[in-house]
């Protein structure tokens, strides 16, 4: 990214805020943030954009399995924040409408979907039972099998990263903002209780606010400023493969159930460029098995449901290691041990950085407190 012309060059009354992290969620805070006036955006990636767990993600914005009740409503205030910031941007974010469709064809996992569905129907989210002809209505090249419960989320979506980070970085450099790339942080500089600047591989940068969104780095650096975050270890497996034909039609996202005990649920997704992303198990299940045998397991399940993906190929992807809060939820506020740095750290970053970037943008600069984020302020740790 190219620095800043001198007619943006920082005066004495501009605010400097410095973001650790160019994943999905400093990619938006960056953008959020360098909308405002008399704001000097730096962020700061130890890698490349994208790199890191926002690459690794599987994508999926929703609020289908997020308990309890606040925190459903947060993640779908973020998703239906995703269509405006969409519009706002006016680019291509890879973004793939359509919503996430399931079935169980396991009698009590079929009981559990429909209890599920009965609950968040309650609670306002545009989710509904369906039959399996209206699956197949949907999504014709799919053989689902038995089907004793099925679902489909009408709201939800998913996003391709890359394009996306790509989009916010480049509309925060064209409003001023810096971005430095493979610069890692190495510590703080503590003045008077504060940090005044951001030390890294390539010198300090100066700040009035420092924000982590630094993923599972956030636990390591937030305690060079003496603020406690801990996290759990989470890694995760989704791999890749070749292009293939459009297997998925109408829905974004499917999930399918396993074909017998020994197996977990699938995820499955399909990219623009026609490549698929599959996944097992939940979000926040623990899987480290990055070997090719796994990922050629995988994609023969996918094809069982889906036999048009025909002579696709499996690409293993490393393990990745996802931001897990150790209570599973947000962190998002200043810390009470260096009250100018901010926290912004999650599992569920794609679904929730819209809203992220916006309400923490009122946050650092506006400095209001907003009651949506009470429940997950750094503090509660201790």
């Amino acid at each position: 990214m190219a620095d800043k012309n001198s007619s943006l060059s920082p005066t004495p009354e501009t605010k400097k805020i410095v973001i650790v992290g160019a994943g999905i969620i400093g990619a938006s805070l960056g953008y959020y943030l360098s909308r405002r006036s008399d704001i000097a955006v730096t962020l700061l990636e130890r890698d490349t954009p994208n790199a890191g767990a926002s690459g690794h993600s599987f994508a999926w914005a929703n609020a289908f399995g997020k308990d309890p009740r606040e925190y459903h409503t947060l993640n779908r205030r973020s998703l239906d924040m995703w269509y405006r910031l969409a519009h706002q941007l006016d680019a291509d974010i890879g973004i793939h409408y359509g919503g996430e469709m399931r079935w169980e064809s396991n009698p009590q996992r079929a009981a559990q979907l429909r209890q599920r569905i009965q609950q968040i129907q309650k609670w306002g989210y545009p989710c509904r039972l369906i039959t399996p002809d209206e699956m197949l209505v949907l999504e014709p090249d799919l053989q689902p099998g038995t089907v004793l419960a099925a679902s489909l989320s009408e709201a939800d979506i998913h996003i391709e990263t890359d394009p996306f980070i790509d989009v916010c970085l480049r509309q925060a450099c064209e409003a001023g903002a810096v971005v430095h790339s493979q610069t890692e942080v190495t510590g703080f500089v503590i003045r008077n209780g504060s940090v005044t600047a951001v030390k890294t591989s390539d010198g300090e940068f100066p700040c009035d606010v420092v924000v982590l969104a630094s993923g599972v780095q956030t636990t390591e650096l937030a305690s060079l400023a003496e603020a406690h975050i801990p996290q759990q270890r989470s890694p995760g497996i989704v791999i890749k493969t070749t292009p293939c034909a459009e297997i998925l039609h109408n829905v974004a996202v499917i999930h399918a159930p396993p074909k017998d005990g020994n197996h977990q649920h699938l995820h499955l997704r399909q990219l623009a460029d026609g490549s698929l992303r599959i996944g097992q198990g939940t979000q926040e299940g623990i899987n480290r098995d990055d070997s090719q045998g796994h990922a050629d397991a995988l994609l023969t399940r996918a094809k069982t449901y889906l036999p048009a993906i025909a002579d696709a190929k499996a690409i293993p992807t490393p393990v990745g290691y996802r931001p897990m809060p150790l209570d599973g939820f947000p962190v998002l506020g200043f810390t009470k041990a260096m009250p100018n740095l901010y926290i912004a750290l999650m599992h569920s970053g794609v679904t929730l950085a819209p809203l992220v970037g916006e309400m923490a943008t009122l946050e650092i600069v506006d400095g209001v407190r907003l009651d949506w984020f009470a429940p997950y302020r750094p503090e509660r740790f201790g």
